[in-house]
């Protein structure tokens, strides 16, 4: 657990707010953070985790073709995917940047996966002007080339389908399995721990068993719970009803599976950013927490 939580104050819109996040800590620290800004008090219940995928033959293969220049675009639809890559190039002996070459167009969806390719020396050509989204991001493809696609294994054919019907040579690849949490300790995609920036002490949260989760939704205790996937959601459906418990979703596809299993969904964040989670969290509760 972080350092004690700073006090809430009447102007942080907030105040007495308890909000459930179900990733996991090294995951969650920016988004805890923003919400500790906001006044509230995060606790966690990671749901699922990420494993190095099974083939790692095929996967290699395509990194393989991509260092060498066999496709005119990387197409890279998460942060996850991002330190798959930089493993990769860490095994072949380079940094990202030195192994991906200049002339192989990169497209991102969302500003988490551009801000680490970014970090990492990479130009982002390509992201959707809109929607963070699959949607999104063809929407503005400008189709053909050959594309590399590497993405977690229960990712939905919506992308790749899109990027071939608009002409795009796209080899698809997976780079991850999405399990539940947690992953197996040798199989695990271990990825650097978020920080809040400099200077900043870490934001305090307390992490939670399912049961004392499903405990918090149903007596009200736990005002609102963030879910970043549609895994997530699908997890939280088989965890607990939600009761009066105000759910907020990252993306159309996770709303989409939310109204699948029959939960309301009472805010989708507009940017998949922890001010934009802070912000439809804000709009979940109507600027206060339910009492209970």
């Amino acid at each position: 657990m972080g350092s004690p939580s700073r006090a809430s104050g009447p102007d942080q819109p907030l105040s007495g707010a308890r909000v459930l996040v179900t990733r996991s800590p090294e995951r969650s620290l920016s988004l805890v953070a923003a919400l500790e800004e906001a006044g509230a008090s995060a606790v966690l219940l990671p749901l699922i985790d990420f494993e190095r995928a099974a083939d790692q033959h095929s996967l290699d293969v395509a990194c393989d073709a991509l260092g060498a220049g066999a496709f005119d675009w990387l197409v890279v639809t998460s942060a996850t995917t991002v330190h798959v890559l930089l493993d990769k190039a860490k095994d072949r002996g380079v940094v990202l940047n030195q192994w991906i070459p200049a002339g192989t167009r990169i497209a991102a969806i969302g500003p988490a996966t551009r801000g680490l390719l970014e970090a990492n020396g990479l130009v982002v050509h390509l992201t959707p002007s809109g929607e963070q989204s699959a949607a999104g991001l063809l929407e503005v493809w400008p189709g053909g080339g050959r594309v590399l696609l590497p993405q977690a294994d229960i990712a939905a054919p919506r992308l790749a389908e899109g990027l071939l019907a608009a002409g795009s040579n796209v080899t698809v690849v997976t780079a991850y399995r999405t399990v539940e949490y947690p992953a197996s300790a040798e199989r695990r995609l271990a990825v650097p721990v978020e920080d809040g920036g400099p200077g900043q002490a870490p934001p305090s949260y307390s992490l939670l068993s399912p049961a004392a989760a499903a405990a918090g939704i149903a007596d009200g205790s736990i005002h609102a719970v963030v879910a970043a996937s549609p895994s997530a959601v699908r997890r939280i459906a088989d965890l607990t009803p939600l009761h009066r418990c105000r759910l907020v979703v990252i993306g159309r596809s996770t709303a989409e599976q939310a109204a699948a299993l029959g939960l309301p969904v009472a805010a989708v964040a507009a940017e998949p950013t922890p001010e934009g989670l802070v912000a439809a969290v804000e709009a979940a509760l109507g600027h206060q927490p339910e009492t209970t």
